[in-house]
Formats: structure tokens, C-alpha cells, sequence
């Protein structure tokens, strides 16, 4: 084997070692994250909140108006034909 397959080698290696480190600190980050988005739900549920509705909420602020006015006539239309509207 010559040296330059170690070199290509090596620079693989720190390439990959490179985007492992970053996916870690993401996953931490992301971690982090998800215990602020907890505590933030814990305390508005204290005040009285529903959280169930403000997640709906945050779900449906995402979505293209369209897409959410399609959804919304599908639903209803669902809704009507069980006879729950």
C-alpha cells in the first residue's frame, strides 16, 4: 500500500470523525430544545392552558394556508357524513 491511500485514508477519517462531532452536538442541542419546549408547555398548562390545543396550533401555523383550508374542508366533510356536525 503506498502513502498516499494512508493520506486519502486519513483525510477520510477526520472527515467523518468532523461529522459525527457536529451530529452529537446537534443531538444535544436538539435535546436541550426539546426539555425547553417541555417546560414552556409545563408552565402554560399551570396558568390553565390547554396544550393539547396549542399544539394543534403550532402544527396548523406550519402548514401552507391552502393545504390547512384543504385539510379543514376534508374534516368537516368526514364530519358531516358521521353525523357529527
Amino acid at each position: 500500500m503506498d502513502g498516499s491511500a494512508d493520506s486519502v485514508t486519513e483525510a477520510t477519517s477526520a472527515r467523518l470523525r468532523s461529522f459525527i462531532e457536529r451530529l452529537e452536538r446537534l443531538e444535544e442541542e436538539k435535546k436541550e430544545l426539546a426539555e425547553q419546549l417541555k417546560e414552556v408547555f409545563a408552565e402554560a398548562k399551570g396558568e390553565g392552558f390547554d396544550t393539547s390545543a396549542m399544539r394543534k396550533i403550532l402544527r396548523m401555523r406550519k402548514q401552507d394556508p391552502d393545504d390547512r383550508a384543504e385539510e379543514e374542508a376534508v374534516l368537516e366533510l368526514y364530519m358531516s357524513a358521521l353525523g357529527m356536525r
